[in-house]
C-alpha cells in the first residue's frame, strides 16, 4: 500500500483507511456508480468526499504502478497544482493506492466534500430555474480562458465536472474528476477550441461562451463560435459511433 496525506489531515491516516478497508459497506453513494464509484462519508464532523477508480485490465495495473501515475495520484497532484495558481478545486485530502505483484489493484482519492453546490450541468439543464444563467456561463467562460492562459487542458471539461457554490454573492467554480489534464507551455487556439469538444450543443449557451472568449482573446466571435461547434459535432460523431461499435459487439459475443 502507498498513501500520501495532506499535512493537516495526516492525523486521520487510521479512520481514513479503516473506511477504505469497508468501503462497500460505508458511505452515501453520488452518482450511478457505473464506473468510478463516489461516496460521501462523515469523519469526526468532516464531510469527506472518497473517489474509488475502476479496477484496470492486467495490463494497465502493470502500467499503473512501475509506468504512470495512478488516477488517484494525478487528481491529489494536480488539485494542489491547482490551489497553487489560484484556482478551486475541493481541497486535497488524499490519495490511496494498494498494489499486488502484477500491479496497481485498487486507488482512491480523498477530498473535502464541498456542501451547499450544484453543478453547471444542472444550470445548462435548467435555464429557466437560474435568473443569473447567463452570468454563470460567463463566468465558466472566464475560468477556462484562464486555464487556457496558464497552458492548462482539463481533458473532462464537461458541466457535471464543474461545482458552483455562492460566496460573498457571486459564484466560485471547483474543479472536480482532475485525474485527465495537458499541460502546455503554448496552447494553441485551435486546441483550445477542441476543448469545448464535451461542454454541450446548446445553441444559447454557445453563442454567449464564444463571445466571452471573443472578448477575452480578441479573436472573432464568428470564428469563436464557428470552431467550437466545429469540435461539439465532431465529439457528437466520435458517441455516435462508438454507441454502434457497442451495439454490434453485444450481438456478436
Amino acid at each position: 500500500m502507498n498513501h500520501i496525506f495532506a499535512t493537516d489531515y495526516s492525523h486521520h491516516i487510521g479512520d481514513i483507511l479503516h473506511i477504505i478497508k469497508n468501503f462497500k459497506n460505508e458511505g452515501t453513494l453520488i452518482g450511478p456508480g457505473t464506473r468510478n464509484i463516489v461516496k460521501w462519508i462523515s469523519i469526526n464532523n468532516m464531510m469527506l468526499n472518497f473517489k474509488s477508480f475502476k479496477q484496470h485490465n492486467i495490463i494497465n495495473r502493470h502500467v499503473y504502478k512501475y509506468y504512470r501515475k495512478s488516477k488517484a495520484k494525478r487528481s491529489f497532484e494536480y488539485a494542489h497544482l491547482l490551489i497553487s495558481k489560484n484556482f478551486y478545486t475541493p481541497k486535497p485530502i488524499a490519495y490511496v493506492e494498494f498494489h499486488d505483484c502484477i500491479g496497481l489493484t485498487n486507488s482512491y482519492y480523498i477530498s473535502e466534500q464541498l456542501e451547499n453546490s450544484f453543478t453547471l450541468q444542472d444550470v445548462f439543464l435548467g435555464k429557466n430555474s437560474f435568473e443569473d444563467w447567463k452570468e454563470i456561463v460567463k463566468g465558466y467562460t472566464l475560468l477556462i480562458y484562464q486555464l487556457h492562459e496558464q497552458g492548462i487542458e482539463f481533458i473532462d471539461n464537461s458541466p457535471g465536472n464543474f461545482l458552483l457554490k455562492k460566496m460573498d454573492n457571486e459564484y466560485r467554480f471547483f474543479l472536480v474528476d482532475l485525474n485527465r489534464m495537458n499541460f502546455h507551455h503554448q496552447f494553441e487556439i485551435y486546441d483550445r477550441f477542441k476543448n469545448f469538444a464535451r461542454l454541450t450543443n446548446d445553441p444559447d449557451i454557445l453563442k454567449i461562451i464564444s463571445l466571452e472568449y471573443s472578448l477575452l482573446s480578441g479573436i472573432s466571435q464568428e470564428h469563436c463560435l464557428e470552431q467550437i461547434v466545429k469540435a461539439t459535432k465532431r465529439q457528437e460523431t466520435k458517441r455516435k459511433i462508438k454507441k454502434v461499435l457497442k451495439f454490434y459487439k453485444y450481438f456478436l459475443k
